[in-house]
Formats: structure tokens, sequence, C-alpha cells
């Protein structure tokens, strides 16, 4: 009684924390993708927050395209960590080591989570018509216009409504339940 108690609490913190940093760490990496302003209020928090851990992982994996892969390699080690511990803390028989394979369909169900609530939020702001300077909305523009612009070139606005951002976030629901149950049965089956 008394660990499960204790259990349920901890597991929660370990989510939490390690889900928040490594989702800022996930967006600085869509930033530099989407090629945001890194001079904006938030880019420098997102900046100032995840430097420190990257700086020194920088020196092993350099950047490639214009892409911070040391971001993304630090997406997975963090994601990786997190199920590690969780799974030693309730008591999962298999091995500590196997966390780097189930972090991959974590890793890319993030991303696809990070799209799917950017495009929401960004939705929901087009409603109230917000100050298109503002520093948030800009930020949410860049990170979202590449995978929003493909669908506004297909589906062109009826009666000033513009319907893009639904098929984007179809799309990117179904890419979820197509790509995530597959990846999760490749990396835990052979074992």
């Amino acid at each position: 009684m008394t660990g499960s108690y204790l259990l349920d609490p901890l597991v929660f913190l370990i989510q939490t924390l390690f889900g928040l940093y490594t989702a800022v760490v996930a967006i600085r990496f869509l930033l530099q993708w989407a090629r945001a302003d890194f001079y904006n209020p938030i880019s420098q928090f997102v900046v100032k927050v995840t430097t420190p851990v990257l700086r020194p992982l920088r020196q092993i994996i350099p950047g490639y395209g214009g892409m911070d892969l040391a971001a993304l390699v630090l997406v997975w080690l963090l994601a990786s960590v997190e199920l590690g511990i969780l799974a030693l803390l309730l008591g999962i028989d298999r091995s500590p080591l196997m966390a780097f394979g189930w972090a991959i369909p974590s890793v890319v169900e993030l991303f696809i989570n990070l799209f799917l609530f950017a495009i929401l939020i960004r939705v929901i702001l087009s409603w109230v018509s917000p100050d298109p300077y503002n520093p948030a909305v800009a930020l949410l523009n860049r990170l979202t216009d590449p995978v929003m612009r493909p669908a506004q070139r297909l589906i062109k606005p009826i009666g000033g409504i513009d319907l893009s951002p639904m098929l984007v976030l179809i799309g990117l629901t179904l890419l979820n339940m197509l790509l995530i149950p597959p990846l999760k049965w490749i990396v835990v089956s052979p074992f």
C-alpha cells in the first residue's frame, strides 16, 4: 500500500519533469528546422533553457543541413532515460537499456503531438484576431507554416473560412494512428 502510494506521485513527477524538458528541446529543434526568429523572446527562453545541456553534446554531434542533430539526439536520450527510470520504478522485467528502443515511437509521437497542439492553438488564436506582431503568434505561425502551406495550396478558403488546418489536423492524427502502433510493435516484439 505504501509503495504504490508514493510510487504514483513519483511516476507523475518524473513524467512531468522529463516531458516538459523534452518538449522544450524538441521545440528548439523545430524552431531551427522552421528557421524561426531566434531573437523572439520565446525563442530566447527556449535557447537559454536548452543551451547548457546541448553545448557539450554539440561537441560530439555536429549539425547537418541546417538541422540541430544534437537537439534531436538529446530528445531521444531524455525520452530513453525517462522510460528507463520508469521501467525500473515500475518493476518491468526487461533490460533498462531497451528504453533506447522504446523511446523511438515516443519521440515520433511527441513531434506529431507538438504540431497537433501548435496548429490547434493557431486555429483558436485566429478566431480572436490577435496582434500579428505578438511574439507568440509570430513564432507559432513560423513553426506551423511548413506543414500548413501545402494544405493551404490544396484547399483555398471557402467563404472566408480556411479549412486547411482541419486537413492538417486530420492528416497528423492519421499519421499518429498509422505510424506509432507499428513502431511500438517493431521495437517491443523482438524482445
